[in-house]
């Protein structure tokens, strides 16, 4: 991990604070945002923005295996997703690993090495990187291995999964697509036949299972919701066991309720940048327009991130200022993360500059650290630090 940068004072730049762009500086020591002093950096012209916290996604999958058949190392991936992360202005991720009865990438064999290499890259990480668990609610003969994974692990975020239903349909419907998954699986087509036939078969042992898995995730202090809730009665059942984040639900029905229940929506940024769903399913920005959307999530694509606030701020759906709170301070909240995604002093500087003619992220601090720099940006930074030196020298 680099070391924390000296103490700096970040000048002439619009800066979000308390939910407006203003005319601010921002001084930074000892890895979090400070009240005064430091050394100047000029940064007129650019923007600083609390830094992106991303609730799911699941890209990470691409720099493991970029091919269906072509897998390279857990901790490369890893490694290499973190140096993505940085550059996309995200500092605080949970990446969505599948606890599946399918297997291959998305078994208990895949997670736990998932798992493993992100602590095992913990102390030469860019960002904070978490694991959130994509939990099949019909992989109920794996419940108790579950619950000792995430406790060996410090798991903090896990969501219920129920795409059975969806598999089911694709192996009556669409059998070059089920050939496709199994192959993605390491499956021969029957394999994968055989597994989703056990998988139903369990059905009636689900509820208890969800239970349980409820009760052992409040034990531990996990934080968990469901994923794709297809109905109102799907996300009351899971609001009901303690399952409170609506992830993508499917419909408006699905997310009023969640609104009702008073639990928070999340929903995908490529939804917004390509303006609807990839599989159909309600557009974002219709649930954004209605009040029914919290925090904005990378889904399958980092860079959709900060593309969906500026997409967001393009349709006149909200200001930047409010935009960019859905993938920073709107996260940080549901997570009770008190102490990051926002700008202020105490918080963790984890922080982004932007250039607002380009949108482009120039630079990237995640507690106090140079995560990454570019273009100008970096020659101001890198000419302060090297003054300092030679002024220490």
């Amino acid at each position: 991990m680099p070391d924390h940068l000296p103490p700096l004072r970040l000048t002439g730049a619009k800066t979000l604070i308390d939910g407006q762009l203003a005319d601010s500086c921002v001084c930074i020591a000892g890895g979090v945002i400070a009240s005064s002093g430091g050394a100047e950096v000029d940064l007129s012209g650019y923007l600083i923005l609390p830094g992106i916290i991303d609730l799911h996604g699941d890209g990470f999958e691409h720099h493991i295996r970029p091919r269906p058949t072509a897998a390279f190392p857990v901790s490369a991936g890893i490694a290499s997703y973190d140096r993505e992360a940085a550059a996309q202005g995200v500092t605080t991720l949970w990446l969505a690993q599948g606890w599946s009865w399918e297997g291959g990438h998305r078994g208990p064999e895949m997670a736990e090495a998932v798992l493993q290499a992100v602590a095992d890259h913990r102390p030469l990480a860019l960002t904070d990187q978490r694991v959130q668990l994509r939990v099949e609610t019909h992989f109920v003969e794996a419940v108790p291995r579950l619950l000792q994974v995430a406790n060996h692990f410090g798991l903090d975020y896990a969501i219920f999964n129920d795409h059975l239903d969806d598999g089911e349909q694709m192996r009556r419907v669409q059998p070059e697509a089920f050939s496709l998954w199994a192959r993605k699986l390491g499956l021969a087509g029957h394999e994968l036949e055989a597994r989703l036939a056990a998988a139903k078969a369990g059905a009636r042992a689900v509820p208890r299972s969800l239970c349980t898995l409820a009760q052992g995730f409040d034990r531990l202090g996990i934080r968990f919701g469901s994923h794709d809730d297809p109905n109102a009665e799907t996300r009351e059942f899971y609001s009901m066991i303690g399952a409170r984040i609506a992830e993508f639900p499917l419909n408006r029905r699905a997310a009023a309720a969640a609104r009702a229940m008073g639990d928070p929506i999340l929903m995908g940024a490529p939804n917004v940048v390509r303006g609807g769903s990839q599989s159909g399913n309600i557009a974002a920005v219709d649930l954004i327009r209605e009040g029914l959307c919290d925090a904005l999530v990378s889904d399958y694509h980092l860079p959709a991130l900060p593309l969906a606030a500026w997409r967001l701020a393009d349709l006149g759906l909200c200001n930047l200022a409010r935009a960019w709170e859905m993938i920073s301070a709107a996260p940080a909240r549901i997570m009770g993360l008190s102490d990051r995604g926002r700008i202020a002093p105490g918080q963790r500087a984890d922080l982004v500059i932007m250039n607002p003619e380009t949108r482009t992220i120039c630079a990237t601090f995640c507690g106090g650290r140079l995560a990454f720099a570019s273009g100008d940006v970096a020659l101001r930074l890198m000419g302060k630090h090297a003054v300092m030196r030679l002024a220490a020298e």
